[in-house]
Order: C-alpha cells, then structure tokens, then sequence
C-alpha cells in the first residue's frame, strides 16, 4: 500500500522529538514526515532521568522508540545471530512469505504520559537466488535487522513480489501509527 498521500506536519513543530533508535530506516522515515528530531540512546534517557533534567524541560519533549519482529510460521524472528540462522531466514522467505509487526512507543518526557501501540505488514518473496543470499550475508547488514531481510535493500528490493500493508511499517516505523501516538502524546501535555 502506497502511503506517499499522507499528510503530516509542518516543520515548525512546538515540540522536541528524540529518537530512541539508531536505525538508518527510522530516521529516514521521521525525517520523511517533516520532523524534526535529535537521536539519544535508552542508557542515556536513564542518565537525564537520574540528574532531574527531564523536569527543567521548557515545552513538550517526546521520547520515540521502536521495535520490530518478523514472525515465520508462526514463530518470532528477531536479528539473526549468526551467519547461519541469516542464511536459513532468507531462504525460507524465498517463494513465500514472512509478517513484519513493528511496535512504537511515544512517551511525553514533561507530563509521563505514554502511548503504544502496533502495526503489521506481509511481505511476498519471489524466488531468491542463491547469489543474492550470498552477498546479503557477505555484505553483513542481515545480522543487523529483525528477520535478516532489509525490503528497501537494492538486492531484496526487485524480489519482493508484494507488500499487504505499509512499506514504512516493514521498514521499521509506521508514518501513520507514529502520527497518530505523537498526537495523542501532546493531547495530555
């Protein structure tokens, strides 16, 4: 499903975003969405929570974090753990089949208030040859993503046959869903 319709924002926000996440796809769809945004780590949310500096904040500071899964036959896959276990998930994609369900969470930093929530997405394989298995694995970037698939990879990307829902939600941050949570995060402030 195509989603470049969608309407978010001006870039004049009143608000600050931190991203709790390093991934490249999450801060390109943010981005894509017209915010604004600075990227911090959980241990270092702890650290400001520790030193009071998340009371001195002036106006409105959302925390978004993220997480994704792929589930194949009915069993969760996160990041590969080894050479291997990527080789093995890619095949089975191979000619089928695997569902993304990417989690987000937008946490107001000034009033507490935290809003979740979830969206999924199934993506069709066409057959993946053996040649492109093998340079994913040698390129390394499949250990580094749940089910050791990147959609957006210029190799994975002419194989996929069909995506039934968002290609920003397999990516890892669904534009719709994180609009929806950041709004009702403010609503609260």
């Amino acid at each position: 499903m195509d989603d470049s319709h969608l309407r978010f924002p001006p870039k004049n926000q009143n608000f600050e975003i931190i991203l709790g996440s390093s991934s490249k796809a999450r801060r390109e769809i943010l981005a894509e969405m017209g915010y604004e945004f600075t990227i911090m780590a959980d241990a270092i949310m702890k650290k400001l929570k520790s030193c009071d500096q998340v009371e001195e904040m002036s106006r409105s500071t959302l925390l978004i974090t993220a997480d994704t899964v792929v589930v194949y036959q009915g069993a969760i896959r996160e990041k590969p753990s080894s050479e291997e276990e990527a080789r093995k998930f890619i095949r089975d994609y191979s000619g089928g089949s695997g569902k993304v369900v990417g989690s987000v969470v937008v946490t107001n930093l000034v009033t507490g208030s935290r809003k979740g929530g979830w969206e999924s997405a199934e993506v069709y394989f066409l057959e993946i040859p053996d040649e492109v298995i093998d340079s994913l694995i040698e390129e390394g970037i499949t250990l580094n993503v749940a089910g050791g698939l990147m959609l957006e990879h210029p190799l994975i990307l002419p194989l996929v046959d069909t995506v039934v829902g968002t290609a920003d939600c397999v990516m890892g941050l669904s534009k719709t869903l994180t609009e929806k949570l950041i709004q009702e995060a403010l609503v609260e402030s």
